[in-house]
């Protein structure tokens, strides 16, 4: 399939670093719309972008566009795509809906409709009678309503792009693994400097740095919706993976975590080793205070207690106020915090170089950087 529109999902506040991923896999033309990136190209495309890009949440292809501000429209609408063009007779077909600003606001209502146009249109194009088997794969329809058009998105990730297959459980607080590797590539650090995340709680934040260290696909070990599609392409897909594959790169990294709590401590270890990269991470049991480094040209990147869900605010604030301290003697580090917290630069004891908006897990953060001195040339 050629000249696909497709949409690469990003959070808010992540779209400039996951434009900046597609402009390396040589996607250039990609405007941002409502959180999607938006460009054209083939299912090769849609593979690679699966596999490769660290922060998007999804991928989607759009199958039609139309103006709905009845059910009829909408029935009608969906009814004219040819389905089978797409799925096959034994397709379980899943619709999700999305309504802002249009008249068709009953969402159950309008995912009804829409599969029930649907499954007519298979039925038909197959030469069917009765009910649909659907014993087959899954494929997510996307009905997304806005000022009264309908947008038929299909989701080719299916489990959202995030989940990369090393972190089978979490800790009390976790970040989500795109979010991760999102303010990683916003800060400062590169592969030939010090990698320090002082909460490193299931460990992330260290892995998410390993794999882009060593230039690791985030999701090449991991299948999507995508593979038990009709029109999917096994050969251009298992390409792919053996491409990024071999595009691993082994170096020495200096890569380490650090957590007050043992358990998380070990679960980290355990999803290092998962991913691959446990040879490449130093994990360590250890209060933040006591963390200390001979090393220059270091960053912290770190995802601490907010005081949302397992600190109160006075207990938070000094936490912060003893980490401001800690960061401030050591020599030349940089820094970036993910926190809510309110009052943040004023208990960590200075403004910050640099901020940024995010959403983590429905919480909204800001990622706060602080520069320190740059690196030698070799450093950076």
């Amino acid at each position: 399939m050629k000249n696909l529109e497709i949409a690469a999902c990003a959070a808010f506040g992540v779209e400039s670093v996951t434009k900046r991923e597609l402009a390396k896999l040589g996607i250039a033309d990609c405007p941002a719309v409502d959180g999607r990136l938006i460009f054209r190209g083939d299912m090769a495309d849609v593979i690679d972008c699966n596999i490769n890009l660290r922060t998007a949440d999804r991928v989607l292809i759009k199958a039609a566009e139309f103006r709905a501000e009845t059910f009829d429209d909408l029935f009608d609408g969906v009814y004219s795509v040819n389905w089978r063009d797409f799925a096959s007779a034994d397709q379980k077909i899943a619709v999700a809906v999305k309504s802002v600003k249009s008249k068709l606001s009953a969402l159950g209502a309008v995912r009804g409709v829409a599969k029930k146009a649907v499954a007519e249109k298979l039925k038909k194009s197959y030469g069917l009678t009765g009910n649909l088997d659907e014993s087959g794969s899954v494929m997510k329809i996307e009905v997304s309503l806005k000022n009264d058009v309908a947008a038929l998105w299909l989701d080719t990730s299916g489990a959202g792009l995030h989940k990369r297959g090393y972190r089978a459980l979490v800790g009390a607080a976790p970040l989500r693994e795109t979010l991760a590797a999102a303010v990683i590539m916003l800060s400062v650090w590169n592969p030939d400097r010090v990698f320090a995340d002082l909460f490193c709680g299931s460990g992330t934040l260290p892995i998410e740095a390993a794999m882009i260290g060593l230039n690791m696909a985030p999701c090449m070990n991991r299948t999507f919706d995508m593979c038990g599609w009709k029109f999917f392409d096994r050969r251009v897909f298992d390409d792919a993976v053996e491409k990024a594959r071999a595009a691993v790169t082994p170096r020495e990294l200096r890569v380490y975590g650090f957590d007050i709590d043992e358990s998380a401590v070990s679960l980290a270890r355990k999803h290092a080793e998962r991913c691959g990269v446990e040879k490449h991470i130093h994990f360590q049991r250890q209060d933040f205070r006591d963390f200390s480094s001979k090393q220059r040209y270091g960053v912290i990147v770190s995802n601490p207690p907010y005081g949302e869900r397992l600190m109160n605010q006075r207990e938070v604030r000094g936490l912060y106020r003893d980490l401001g301290e800690k960061f401030f003697s050591l020599k030349d580090w940089s820094c970036g915090i993910i926190t809510s917290y309110y009052a943040f630069e004023s208990a960590f004891g200075k403004k910050a170089d640099k901020n940024r908006k995010f959403f983590n897990s429905n919480i909204e953060c800001r990622f706060f950087q602080y520069l320190g001195a740059k690196p030698p040339e070799k450093h950076q």
